[in-house]
């Protein structure tokens, strides 16, 4: 069987959804080729290399050799303007590349002006035309020569992000000319996301055999005849090319939990979707992670969890990694304790993800979010004291939030900006089908059929265009928060932040 991760997402680290199926599916004794195309591709344009183009063009190829080395080593991190200039210019390298007026590529972005990926018809012409996608090439020769070896009776497209889309169908077009016979199986993120809306009907069933939602080990020894109850193996990461990814070392991704323990905040996406929550068991997850490191050599763990448990962290603190990690968590008491949050640095704990959303505790009663300000000013002081990092996430125009609502979350952040290293400001979208949906008077953001979010009327006036001149007019404004914005690694936000600490 072949796996593919179309481009483009974060070239960073590994597919992990696929490392956990090829290792599912070799358990089972199925024979697995994980094609990393992601990496492979834009690789492949960055070795196009255009030698025509502007003054920024011509200078950004000249020293690309240079940039790619620094991001692939810890001198690239030393100096924020110095990464900041690398990707800028990686970045201008793969849009000339591409080499279509009407497509942008980017280190974590695809955009055609005339294809959508929220529209089934554009991505079925996707499939029927690949030859406009600019990693045409490069994909067809590739999977022209895996077909040729007989190593691909059925495969597997896991298609997480919009900026896959395109291009996964693009693939999936490709294999139907290469061989029509072959059986094509989609999944991943996005396309579990396209399953959960009400009412689904598959609009692809002339392209895709077979669509699967969520974890995707199970579903797919089931489609192959084999013993689903063997599923849940240790993850196969045999198929990296570990000194091509853009970081510093190799980034052991690692899952252990699905879905979210917490489950009750009205705005997630993961509540939208029905999304359960199942988790392994602490001390097995620790197992796991010991046994890929010792084979791997990570420079660091990156664990995927929406919110790593507290059972997990507990077990963590207790045992250590011997590796440097981060990951998720959720505000909690035991992040306001300071010897446990000593104890988490001593097990590698090198930065925490937290979703702190709003700084006026009504809008986080009314969003279900569970956690208190005065209770994340204790995380954040026992965070900083023990010396980890911290990527703190705002969420704004939600539907109980006001412009004075916004005023109290910039205080709070000024407030406690010594103690915070990077800030993600994100605008609220409104899930199509979630459970605060019907109450609100919607508009669609974009004709598609396959559009996960709709516009909303905000019971207080405070809409988009209001959020967007307080975000660039004061918020961002304030000396105390324009330097940690300035801190934010960018394209790689989260991902390389752990590397400037």
């Amino acid at each position: 069987m072949l796996l593919i991760f179309p481009p483009v997402s974060k070239p960073c680290e590994p597919p992990a959804g696929l490392a956990a199926i090829s290792g599912a599916l070799l358990a089972n004794g199925v024979d697995c080729f994980v094609l990393d195309a992601n990496l492979e591709g834009l690789c492949y344009l960055l070795g196009l290399s255009p030698a025509w183009g502007d003054t920024w063009t011509r200078r950004a190829v000249r020293h690309l050799p240079a940039h790619l080395r620094g991001l692939r080593s810890r001198e690239g991190y030393q100096l924020i303007d110095s990464y900041r200039r690398s990707v800028a210019d990686v970045n201008r390298v793969l849009e000339k590349a591409a080499g279509l007026s009407s497509v942008r590529v980017g280190l974590a972005n695809y955009a055609d002006r005339d294809l959508s990926p929220l529209r089934s018809v554009d991505l079925l012409q996707a499939a029927e035309n690949p030859e406009r996608n600019p990693f045409y090439p490069y994909l067809v020769q590739r999977l022209a020569g895996i077909l040729e070896e007989g190593a691909a009776g059925t495969v597997g497209i896991s298609i997480c992000y919009l900026s896959q889309a395109l291009t996964g169908f693009a693939a999936a077009g490709i294999l139907r000319r290469l061989d029509p016979d072959v059986r094509i199986i989609m999944g991943g993120g996005l396309v579990t996301s396209w399953m959960s809306r009400p009412g689904w009907n598959n609009p692809f069933g002339g392209l895709v055999d077979e669509m699967v939602a969520g974890a995707g080990e199970k579903p797919l020894l089931a489609l192959l005849g084999k013993d689903t109850g063997n599923g849940d193996r240790l993850p196969d990461y045999g198929f990296c090319r570990t000194g091509d990814y853009f970081a510093p070392g190799f980034i052991l991704p690692y899952s252990a939990s699905s879905g979210c323990y917490w489950g009750r905040c009205s705005f997630c996406p993961e509540r939208a979707e029905n999304g359960l929550y199942r988790a392994t068991a602490p001390q097995t997850a620790m197992d796991n992670v010991r046994k890929l490191a010792s084979k791997l050599n990570p420079c660091l763990i990156h664990f995927l969890d929406n919110a790593m448990s507290p059972a997990l962290l507990k077990r963590i603190a207790e045992q250590g990694l011997g590796v440097p990690w981060y990951g998720f968590a959720r505000v909690s008491d035991e992040l306001g304790d300071p010897d446990f949050c000593r104890a988490l640095r001593a097990s590698g704990c090198v930065m925490l993800q937290l979703g702190l959303e709003s700084g006026d505790q009504d809008v986080l009663d009314r969003l279900e979010k569970g956690i208190t300000l005065n209770g994340s000013s204790r995380v954040l002081e026992a965070l900083k004291r023990a010396g980890i990092g911290t990527y703190v996430y705002l969420l704004f125009g939600t539907p109980p939030e006001t412009l004075e609502s916004a005023e109290q979350t910039l205080r709070f952040i000024v407030e406690h900006h010594r103690k915070i290293d990077f800030l993600n400001t994100a605008l609220f979208n409104m899930p199509v089908h979630g459970p605060d949906s019907a109450d609100y008077k919607s508009s669609a953001f974009y004709d598609a059929d396959l559009t996960l979010y709709t516009g909303f009327s905000h019971p207080s006036g405070w809409d988009r265009p209001q959020i967007r001149s307080f975000l660039q007019k004061r918020f961002f404004r304030h000396p105390a928060i324009s330097t940690i914005i300035h801190r934010d690694p960018p394209v790689f936000t989260s991902s390389h932040a752990p590397f400037f600490l």
